[in-house]
């Protein structure tokens, strides 16, 4: 692992670290304060952003995305597949990443170089999932992960806000929240100091590539977004304190089901949340993300008193068995180790 940085906060107070490198070739060391790739931590900011309307009366949770959105999808698809299923991911639209970058499927990064400066639309991504075979029944009991829901949400927030959706997060999360350092990216570059980010790919890129510059279009609000691990503990912070949205529609995003992630995983998935429960210790509230190269969590103990978000400057790490299944590396029990002790501490706190 090249770099590694973390903010953990609890009621006495913050503590902030980092060890390693920003940039293998000249040493530049990380800081705690750095910008970085949240990946799919951005899910939770787009869930609350339509929770805003859901308050306002613009759109329904168990309303049809046909009936906002015919257009992308049409007909009988349209109005079995609600808002509330593509928060939750139990909506059966395949995740398009996989057909935006079709040399994964035979673990190449070819097409990682390929689409490095491509400027994706949003309804191009999409038409990749929904012509996708489906993942299935829509309002199912388990969901499975799909990055294309929340492109569809994002379509969504333009069609009742009448502004991009990454303008509406902006001005009415992010700024409500008070990041100072959280945005999405206009181009492939970050502002700001920030690491150089590698990439593994399970072992198909070796030496690991850095990846740090690149035009995020391919997942916008799903995992586009650009944060500091203060800004992070920050928002799920007053997330959860119910500052960002109300009461009732934190309790809607608290909801959750069993959903299957991209690894094969089985989260306990709301709107946008996922939920941690460890034993002893307590429930958290959060999400990961992942980007090419880049890595990062966050989650909050239900009570607010004590966070953690943590990054890293590497990304897919675990080589994979004949089966294809990534196999255990020392990272994840450094990882693991770390986590536990800034969720939990001594347990007694």
């Amino acid at each position: 692992m090249p770099g590694v940085f973390a903010e953990v906060r609890d009621a006495d107070g913050v503590w902030r670290g980092a060890s390693g490198v920003a940039d293998l070739r000249t040493g530049r060391p990380v800081t705690p304060g750095m910008r970085h790739r949240v990946g799919s931590i951005t899910k939770t900011f787009t869930a609350a952003a339509v929770m805003q309307q859901v308050e306002r009366g613009r759109i329904d949770l168990d309303a049809p995305i046909g009936g906002y959105l015919p257009h992308l999808v049409p007909g009988e698809r349209g109005q079995r597949i609600t808002v509330r299923m593509l928060l939750n991911h139990t909506s059966g639209i395949p995740d398009h990443i996989a057909y935006a970058f079709p040399s994964l499927k035979v673990m190449s990064p070819q097409s990682l170089d390929d689409n490095r400066f491509r400027q994706f639309s949003r309804t191009e991504l999409i038409e990749l999932g929904l012509s996708a075979p489906p993942t299935g029944e829509p309002g199912g009991p388990t969901g499975v992960y799909s990055n294309t829901n929340y492109l569809l949400l994002g379509a969504l927030l333009e069609k009742v806000t009448g502004l991009p959706a990454e303008e509406y997060i902006t001005r009415h999360v992010i700024r409500r929240a008070g990041l100072r350092h959280t945005a999405f990216p206009d181009g492939p570059r970050i502002e700001g100091p920030h690491p150089r980010m590698y990439e593994s790919l399970h072992g198909a890129i070796d030496p690991p590539r850095d990846y740090s510059v690149y035009n995020m279009s391919w997942v916008t609000t799903g995992a586009g977004l650009v944060s500091t691990m203060a800004d992070l503990d920050r928002f799920y912070g007053r997330l959860l304190a119910g500052e960002i949205v109300s009461r009732s529609s934190l309790a809607e995003m608290q909801r959750t089901i069993p959903v299957v992630a991209l690894d094969g995983s089985t989260v306990e998935y709301g709107l946008g949340l996922h939920r941690r429960d460890i034993p002893g210790c307590g429930t958290f509230w959060g999400h990961d993300g992942s980007a090419w190269g880049a890595g990062t969590l966050s989650f909050t103990r239900a009570d607010g008193r004590r966070q953690m978000s943590v990054a890293v400057n590497l990304a897919r790490w675990n080589r994979l068995d004949a089966s294809g299944q990534p196999q255990p590396h020392p990272i994840d029990k450094a990882l693991a180790a770390l986590e536990e002790q800034a969720l939990c501490g001594d347990r007694s706190s």
